[in-house]
């Protein structure tokens, strides 16, 4: 049968998703805040903090902007699906509880040969306004997939800059992240069954993608974007090798001079392990610099 190409631009029904200051906390806990030193990043980790006003993290909107494609996206082997890209757009910043409604669409399907790349696009807004809340992008690899003769897609232009990094951050996960993270709603037994992550080729469960999506998300809050939720506008990077749990990380981090429009300013940013294997590629972040 192979994929369901039909589904290409056609949107799913809304979904509705509401989340209160516990699941915001949640979060920010399952991708690393305050691990180490308990007493920073107080305003994502408590709501009770004298004089700090509880807000949320960016990358929480990867979560939140969930929604189901119109139907079945065809007839292939789970097994052979990887996440391969995620992108997040921020419109303005996360309330710490709400409801947003999502609308899921598949943008394109592309022939990469090997593989076939799907692309899936949400449009997540508050539920009671209608006001755009976050738009997230991600692309889905599947081997074995490819080679039925469609287009192959473009990527955006994505150089390592020539230079040392304006800005390197690392930090440590923790050996129990996955099961930390998992609380917030991805149960894949692949980030904590030894023996279904066997059946996938590995020596030991995972980290979770979005789990180093977001401890990439939090280095580049604090470091370029003043922690403030605000001024986080745009994320995007390409998934390339998996992590395992109480790995460091470490973000290296090129402010971009010119190009920028207003109100944006552009930096580019990899994710690397211990031994220098990049685990996230082709990272791009635009940071708020003007507000409306």
């Amino acid at each position: 049968m192979g994929l369901n190409h039909s589904l290409v631009g056609v949107p799913g029904e809304p979904q509705e998703r509401s989340w209160d200051s516990k699941d915001a906390l949640l979060y920010a806990v399952g991708v690393g805040a305050g691990l180490g030193d308990p007493l920073t990043e107080l305003e994502f980790t408590t709501e009770n903090s004298e004089g700090i006003e509880q807000q949320v993290l960016p990358t929480y909107a990867v979560l939140l902007a969930q929604g189901r494609t119109p139907g079945s996206l065809g007839d292939f082997n789970r097994a052979m699906l990887v996440h391969a890209e995620q992108a997040v757009e921020l419109h303005r910043p996360l309330p710490v509880a709400g409801t947003v409604r999502t609308t899921s669409t598949v943008t394109g399907i592309y022939d990469k040969g090997s593989g076939a790349l799907v692309v899936t696009e949400n449009v997540a807004v508050d539920a009671a306004t209608g006001e755009p809340l976050a738009t997230t992008r991600s692309s889905a690899f599947i081997r074995g997939e490819g080679g039925f003769g469609g287009e192959r897609g473009t990527d955006v232009p994505w150089e390592r800059p020539d230079r040392e990094p304006d800005h390197l951050v690392t930090y440590q996960t923790r050996p129990e992240q996955a099961l930390l993270y998992r609380l917030s709603g991805d149960r894949n037994p692949l980030h904590t069954d030894p023996k279904f992550a066997a059946l996938g080729g590995f020596s030991q469960p995972i980290l979770h993608g979005l789990c180093t999506y977001g401890v990439t998300g939090r280095a580049l809050l604090h470091a370029l974007c003043d922690s403030d939720p605000a001024r986080f506008g745009s994320m995007s990077g390409r998934f390339s090798r998996p992590v395992w749990p109480g790995e460091p990380l470490t973000v290296s981090v090129w402010r971009q001079d010119g190009g920028d429009t207003a109100p944006f300013q552009t930096a580019l940013f990899q994710t690397t392990k211990e031994d220098g294997t990049v685990v996230i590629d082709r990272g791009r972040l635009r940071v708020r610099t003007l507000y409306p």
